[in-house]
């Protein structure tokens, strides 16, 4: 059974609430010492991978326990409903295992308690930063802390899909899709024109992750407040309220989901969506004019670099087997295991070389293949976009007044402030 995009992709929908009086705080937790000789019982804790991958994980236990006479590795997994909540009790009563599976967002408040070990300031941790590929490395630095806080383990990404047919009625070349925003939204237009308004560019709102790959600054430095609402990202509403106006933006975009805009896709009334290998086979299935003629191109940017969503290995910062704990947590992210770990599931590994593998580079003729190799070939320089601190709440908050504003409630610019000031007080609300 594959692995759910949300499970792979996605953090947990609830923020980790630590006491800090019942954790700890400070830098100097954090720091710890994973020198010395690599012994002793661990635990390790994964996320909802036990039924489907319980053969490779005891595999990789089995192997590091060989190479580490002395260390026993014990796993734990949980479920996927409620982790975030078992890791805010587990914390606050002090049984946080050594090792364990989490997303950049939920990292965050461990960081701050002082439970994640920072990687950077322990040598035996940051010798291996070298290994992984720099946007992974990256998406466990958290602002308004220095440092990183856990290991990158595996990624993940969506190409994007086009319809040739519908690119080449509307005069514009179906081997050159748009790769900027600028060239979409001039290319949307023109579909829009060329169609009646009959048939739309896209069928989604623009998200966080649209105006992080627009190239807005998102939040600042210290990480106490948003700032997405400054003068390029008005900009990039305002664009979108264009696309709305013309019907390029899909009319039901503003209550669409990744199932509705699929099918908007499927039916042909969308030029553009994102998707995977497995809409692939469905488009061959149930749309076969449609697969005939599919474009595969990248995500959409304006800086060169396409969103990926990461999970991370961190380590307790009060493991009391720290070097062993390090070591583990190298071991099941390092290539060798990640690579064997990304055949068995439709994911990316995050260390450095690893996607220049055949794996992941030649086409065999199958629809998985075509995907996956369009993938890989974005995550070398891709980024998590993704502010570790921002939440569901608000992302709802942030969509609700992009509605707004699509809708001419509000301009671009009141919209934005808005959905800043919601997404701050949020902030602060911890």
């Amino acid at each position: 059974m594959r692995i759910s995009r949300r499970i792979l992709a996605t953090a947990a929908t609830a923020a980790v609430l630590l006491p800090l009086s019942a954790c700890g705080s400070g830098d100097d937790s954090s720091s710890g010492d994973a020198s010395g000789k690599v012994q002793g019982d661990i635990t390790f804790q994964t996320w909802n991978l036990r039924a489907n991958f319980k053969s490779y994980f005891e595999g990789v236990i089995s192997d590091f326990e060989k190479q580490y006479p002395g260390t026993h590795v014990k796993w734990v997994d949980q479920p996927a409903e409620g982790y975030a909540d078992k890791l805010s009790a587990q914390a606050a009563g002090g049984t946080l295992p050594d090792v364990v599976n989490v997303s950049p967002d939920l990292a965050a408040p461990l960081a701050k308690a002082g439970l994640a070990m920072d990687l950077d300031k322990d040598k035996a941790a940051a010798k291996y930063k070298g290994e992984y590929l720099p946007g992974a490395w990256a998406s466990s630095q958290m602002p308004g802390l220095s440092g990183t806080y856990a290991f990158p383990w595996y990624l993940n990404t969506g190409p994007l899909f086009y319809n040739k047919a519908l690119f080449k009625e509307a005069g514009l070349n179906p081997d050159q899709p748009p790769k900027t925003y600028a060239e979409l939204f001039t290319d949307g237009l023109e579909i829009a024109k060329r169609t009646d308004g009959k048939v739309a560019t896209l069928a989604n709102v623009p998200t966080i992750e649209d105006f992080g790959r627009y190239g807005v600054p998102l939040m600042n430095k210290q990480g106490t407040a948003f700032s997405f609402n400054d003068a390029k990202g008005v900009e990039l509403l305002g664009k979108y309220k264009e696309l709305y106006d013309a019907k390029a933006l899909d009319p039901q975009a503003l209550t669409a989901t990744p199932e509705s805009s699929g099918q908007k896709f499927l039916t042909g009334a969308v030029a553009m969506n994102p998707g995977s290998a497995l809409d692939l086979k469905n488009f061959k299935t149930q749309a076969p004019t449609l697969y005939k003629n599919i474009g595969i191109t990248d995500q959409i940017t304006s800086t060169g670099h396409v969103n990926m969503y990461v999970q991370n290995i961190m380590v307790n910062a009060q493991s009391q087997q720290k070097p062993a704990a390090v070591a583990f947590a190298h071991f099941v992210t390092d290539a060798e295991n990640q690579m064997a770990f990304a055949k068995q599931v439709a994911i990316f590994p995050s260390t450095k070389g690893s996607l220049d593998d055949p794996y992941f580079t030649k086409e065999d003729g199958t629809d998985e293949t075509r995907v996956r190799v369009a993938a890989a070939k974005s995550l070398q320089t891709a980024v998590n976009y993704t502010p570790v601190l921002f939440s569901d709440q608000m992302k709802t908050a942030l969509r609700n007044e992009v509605a707004k504003a699509l809708q001419g409630k509000e301009s671009p610019k009141e919209a934005l402030d808005n959905a800043v000031k919601a997404c701050d007080q949020l902030l602060q609300q911890g």
